[in-house]
């Protein structure tokens, strides 16, 4: 009999313990599809890039015009004309690779400064959701990581000690 009532009684204190803890879920991804402001930030990375695009297009167009006058006028240019021509194409070609990786990098870092207000205002709306709900983890399920945890006692020493460490 004080085994049945040991049991039952566990079970409550588990349920009970169990009940204290609320987790949720969200697909943070489809939460930003879904914001006015990321369509916003978006035209405006597309418009960047376009503007990048168009300078390389430039760059591109003049290294492929210095390459065709090269070779039309290879056979009259003396040595020395030779090779300053040729310096000046492998430095344009240097300057569009420079170019390329430099674009690249800009439109990263536009893309994050755009999308971090974005994304700060999603962080925050999750939060106060958490708080009002009285959530213990809010987990993003497009990504697979935790949004939000309520605060609780770091095990680290535990498991230091668990591990001899």
């Amino acid at each position: 009999m004080k085994k049945n009532i040991f049991i039952i009684l566990l079970s409550f204190i588990t349920l009970f313990l169990n009940a204290q803890n609320k987790f949720g879920y969200i697909d943070s991804q489809e939460l930003l599809i879904l914001m006015p402001e990321r369509d916003a930030a978006e035209k405006e990375v597309q418009e960047f890039a376009k503007t990048l695009e168009g300078q390389l297009s430039s760059m591109t167009a003049e290294y492929q015009q210095r390459v065709e006058d090269y070779q039309k006028n290879e056979s009259t240019y003396t040595d020395l004309v030779k090779q300053d021509k040729i310096a000046e194409i492998t430095g344009l070609e240097q300057r569009i690779q420079t170019f390329q990786q430099n674009a690249q990098q800009s439109l990263q870092i536009k893309e994050q400064e755009l999308l971090e207000p974005i994304l700060t205002k999603a962080r925050n709306a999750i939060e106060e959701v958490a708080q009002e709900g009285n959530y213990t983890y809010i987990f993003d399920k497009s990504i697979g990581s935790i949004l939000y945890a309520k605060e609780s006692e770091n095990v680290l020493p535990l498991v230091k000690k668990k591990l001899g460490l």
